[in-house]
Parts: structure tokens; sequence; C-alpha cells
């Protein structure tokens, strides 16, 4: 447990939720509970490739279809990287494909996860708000 992360979050409570008024178990919940949107560092090849237009890939020359494939060859995409630019360079801002991915490279995560700490109980608050 990252207590100094979480110490951090309690006292600047940089999203309002108002930990202060919280218990320690309503303090926990409220950072456990997965309510967060936030862009996945990776996603596999087959994930992107589900997320692509057959007939928007079908239009696209040999070249354009040779440089997509040659990105998902790399195994695992960076959604937020080069290779987002890349297909949105390929298939155009508006397209079926682009739209997919933004909405493929989408997670939920909880607080905790969101600041670097998995789970948090009840008792890793009441320990942290004892720390000065």
């Amino acid at each position: 447990m990252d207590y100094r992360a979480l110490k951090a979050e309690l006292d600047a409570d940089p999203l309002g939720r108002g930990y202060a008024g919280m218990t320690d178990a309503q303090s926990s919940a409220s950072l456990n509970v997965a309510n967060r949107a936030r862009v996945r560092n990776a996603m596999s090849a087959s994930e992107v490739f589900q997320a692509i237009s057959a007939a928007e890939f079908a239009a696209k020359t040999d070249a354009q279809r040779q440089l997509v494939l040659g990105i998902l060859g790399f195994g695992t995409v960076n959604p937020a990287g080069r290779e987002a630019e890349v297909f949105v360079q390929v298939f155009g801002a508006g397209s079926q494909t682009v739209a997919a991915l933004a909405a493929a490279r989408q997670e939920t995560v909880s607080r905790a996860t969101e600041i670097g700490i998995e789970a948090v109980l009840p008792g890793d608050i009441a320990k942290t708000r004892a720390l000065t």
C-alpha cells in the first residue's frame, strides 16, 4: 500500500468526493468503485483488428492496408501513441474505425487504481488518517 499516495488523495480530495466527511468504510468504498474512465495503456492486435470496419479497410490502398497490418504485427498497440495517429491518418477522424477504436481504448477503473493503488481497505484509510 502506498500510504503517501493515499494520504495525498484523502487530504487534497482533488475530485471533491468529500472524504473528510466520510467514514473509513465510505472512503474505502468511494476509492474502490470502478467509475473513472481512462485510456488503456495497451490493446492486443486482435482487439484493434476487431474494431476495424471491414468495408473501410477494403477501401484502402495496398500501402495503407500494409501499414495497418504492420502495426497489428506489433502484437500490442499503444492506443494513445503514434499507432493511434496512424489509424486516424489512414481511416480519417470521422470514420467508423476510428470511432470504434476510440470506444475500445477506454476502460473503467476505480479512483484507487487511477492513483496507482490497488484495493483500499477501511483499515488502510484509518492508518492513513492517523499519519501526520
